[in-house]
Parts: structure tokens; C-alpha cells; sequence
């Protein structure tokens, strides 16, 4: 149940409770009142009675009665005793309040009819009923409006959490300044963690991409030195890790381009199975390309041909790498969707979790590596306004699926 939805109810249980409450205390209270005046009055007329029969030895006209045959039982036990008292009773006579004593052998007694009090009473238990159910009209709607506006603001930071969580580090509540008011206080810091994880983590992006563009001059000094060595193992081994090296410093100056937003599309048709194709010609890697419809060959999408194949790339290597033979590469009919699998262990859980993270390779048995293949292509992916998942084949292996936009499919 939403937030609303339950202020909205506690508050009507509450409005219900004290009305409840109210009415029961004012209902017990007139009662006890009117009671305890009608047996005042009961005794009064009693004493003024018992005084005349005292002197006349008749009660005519004192409002009193000798020997009454509608007395309570109890009472004319009490009577008997020879003590006085008085009771209320509700039979079939209508509600009363008696009153009695001893009168020379005789019981003196006198009733006072609460027929007409009692009404006043269930009368008022009426209004009270309808003033409580009114109140409860009243109160619930400014309830629900009132925690309306309490939702909205905390499904307004939500949102914004939620897109800070996604990437989005220029998102704010901006939620005005308010004392006492914790949701405020939640805004606010909210607003202060997003402003403090922003700075850092531009921070962090400056400074890789700082040491990117240092690496690379005193880099290209060494792979033209590398170049000059005399031919030998040694000499190979070191061009190797000179070119390693390279890959490296290249693949984090694109990434800290991507990650500070400058990189933009260059859209333009492009067929997708012969792009496939040459990739893996070009990567000179064993892959089979398969065609899930006879439109394949023929199926053109709007994109950055550069960029797709840069995340093709990374993704057919990171399946030779990583994974085992063989790697199959499936287009669909319509060109959008491609399918890159390998038959090894699979993703480990962490990636298929949080997705891939830079220098990190996930599990031991996935090989080894710096892990920012995928981050890269993950990354053009997302330039280009694809969508690119990884899962793991029901029967193994590596599954990464890449979905270009709908709208993109033309000739």
C-alpha cells in the first residue's frame, strides 16, 4: 500500500478512535449525571414522604406509594433489613430510578420515570455518532492531501536517487529550506552526497585521464625504441608488452572520454551482417556468424558504423579471451539485434549483478585481463543509444546482446 494510502487510513482510524473515545466518555458521563440527579431526587422526595406519613400517616399527594408491587426485589430485600437505598431499573415499565425505607412495618418507596432522560441520552449518543462521522469526513480528506504532498516530495527524492544511481550526477532535489521538516533534511543530504560523489568521482575521471595523456608521450618514445632492438626473443617479448602497454594507455584516454561526455554519434546507414563480418575478418579471430532470417544480408541500420564496430570488436575478443570455441556471432532479420556467445564458464555473477566493472575481470576462471574491453563497449553502446546485456546460455557459455534502437532500420 502506498504511503498516502496508509497516513490516509491511520489518520481515519485515528479520527474514528477519538470520536469513539469521546463519545463513550460523554455518553458515561451524562448518564452518571442524570442518574445520580434523578436518585438525589428520589431520596428528597422519599424523606419529604416518610416525614408525612411520620405525621398524617398518609402519603397522598408526597409522590411516594406504600408497599409498591413494581419495587425491585432487592430493594425490598434491603428494605426488610431495615435499611433504605435506592436502584435503577430499565424493565418493561420503562428505565426508573427507585427509592425506598422502612415506614412502620410498611415499605415507602417512590419511582422516578427516566423515560424521557434516557431519550435525551440515546439522542445525544446520535449526534455525537454523526458529529464523529462528520469530523472523520472532514479530517480524511485533508489527510490524504496532506501525505499526498508528503509522498510527492519522497517519491521526488527517490527518483532523483535513482537517477544519481544511474549516472546521472547533475540530478538534484533542490528541495527549499525548511526547519523541522525531515523530509527536507532527507532532500538536503541527499543533495550534498550527490554534489561530494560528483566531485570525486570527476576527480578520479581527471585524474585517469591525466595520466593517460602523460603515458603516451614517453610511450611512443618507447615503442619506437622497442622498434630498434635487434631481432630476438627478447626483443619480441618487449614489443609485446610495449603493444600491451599501448592497448592499455589507448583504451583508458577513450574512456575517460566517455566518461566526461564528449564523444557523440556519427549516424549513417550501415549494413550490420557485413559489418559483422569484416569484424572478425579483421580481429582475425575464429567466429561463426550465423543469420536468424533470409532479410539479413540485405537489413540496414541508421548508426556510427565506427562505434558499432568498436563494440563488436571488443566483444568478439572478450569471447575469445575469456570464453572457449566456438564463438558464434547471430544477426537478426531485421539487423537491431545482435548475438555474440561463447561455450566457456560464462559471466561470473558479479558482472551479470553490477554489470562490467573497469580492471576487474570478474572470475579466475574467465582468464586474465584489465576488464575494460567490456566497460568500453558498454560505454559506445550507450553513444550510440544501444542497449548491450550480458546473461549466461541456458545450456553455458557467455551471452552479450546488443539492441540497437528502434527507429534506426532503414535502407
Amino acid at each position: 500500500m502506498a504511503l498516502r494510502w496508509r497516513i490516509a487510513a491511520l489518520v481515519a482510524a485515528a479520527a474514528c478512535a477519538v470520536a469513539a473515545a469521546v463519545g463513550v466518555l460523554v455518553h458515561q458521563f451524562s448518564r452518571d449525571r442524570e442518574l445520580s440527579q434523578a436518585r438525589e431526587a428520589a431520596r428528597v422526595t422519599l424523606d419529604r414522604a416518610a416525614v408525612t406519613y411520620a405525621r398524617t400517616g398518609d402519603v397522598e399527594g408526597s409522590g411516594a406509594v406504600l408497599d409498591a408491587p413494581g419495587l425491585p426485589g432487592g430493594l425490598r430485600e434491603l428494605v426488610a433489613d431495615g435499611h433504605r437505598g435506592t436502584e435503577f431499573t430499565s424493565g418493561s415499565t420503562g428505565p426508573a430510578m427507585w427509592a425506598a425505607r422502612p415506614a412502620g412495618g410498611r415499605v415507602l418507596s417512590v419511582r422516578v420515570d427516566l423515560t424521557t432522560t434516557m431519550r435525551d441520552i440515546g439522542a445525544l449518543d446520535a449526534s455525537i455518532v454523526v458529529a464523529g462521522l462528520i469530523t472523520t469526513v472532514v479530517v480524511v480528506p485533508l489527510g490524504v492531501l496532506t501525505a499526498g504532498r508528503m509522498s510527492r516530495r519522497l517519491r521526488t527524492a527517490a527518483g532523483t536517487a535513482r537517477r544519481i544511481a544511474a549516472g546521472d550526477l547533475d540530478a538534484r532535489i533542490a528541495a527549499g529550506a525548511r526547519p523541522r521538516d525531515e523530509i527536507a533534511d532527507i532532500s538536503t543530504a541527499v543533495d550534498s552526497m550527490a554534489g561530494a560523489l560528483q566531485k570525486r568521482l570527476l576527480g578520479e575521471q581527471r585524474f585517469t585521464a591525466d595520466v593517460a595523456h602523460e603515458l603516451r608521450t614517453p610511450l611512443m618514445g618507447l615503442v619506437t625504441s622497442a622498434e630498434l632492438l635487434p631481432e630476438g626473443e627478447a626483443a619480441g617479448y618487449v614489443r609485446d608488452r610495449v603493444r600491451v602497454l599501448s592497448t592499455l594507455v589507448e583504451e583508458l584516454l577513450e574512456i575517460s572520454r566517455l566518461d566526461a561526455g564528449a564523444e557523440h554519434a556519427d549516424l549513417s546507414p550501415c549494413p550490420v551482417e557485413p559489418l559483422v563480418r569484416d569484424v572478425v575478418a579483421r580481429a582475425g579471430l575464429d567466429a561463426k556468424v550465423l543469420s536468424a532470417g533470409q532479410e539479413t544480408e540485405a537489413a540496414t541500420v541508421r548508426t556510427d558504423s565506427r562505434r558499432l564496430e568498436r563494440i563488436l570488436t571488443n566483444l568478439v575478443v572478450n569471447a575469445h579471451r575469456h570464453g572457449r570455441a566456438p564463438v558464434e556471432i547471430t544477426v537478426s532479420a531485421d539487423g537491431r539485434t545482435v548475438d555474440v556467445r561463447d561455450h566457456g564458464p560464462g559471466y561470473p555473477a558479479t558482472l551479470l549483478d553490477d554489470g562490467p566493472q573497469r580492471f576487474r575481470t570478474g572470475a579466475r576462471e574467465r582468464g586474465t585481463g584489465h576488464g575494460l574491453g567490456l566497460t568500453i563497449a558498454l560505454g559506445q553502446a550507450h553513444v550510440i543509444g544501444a542497449a548491450l546485456s550480458f546473461a549466461n546460455a541456458p545450456d553455458g557459455g557467455a551471452l552479450a546482446t546488443l539492441r540497437l534502437p528502434r527507429g534506426t532500420s532503414g535502407n
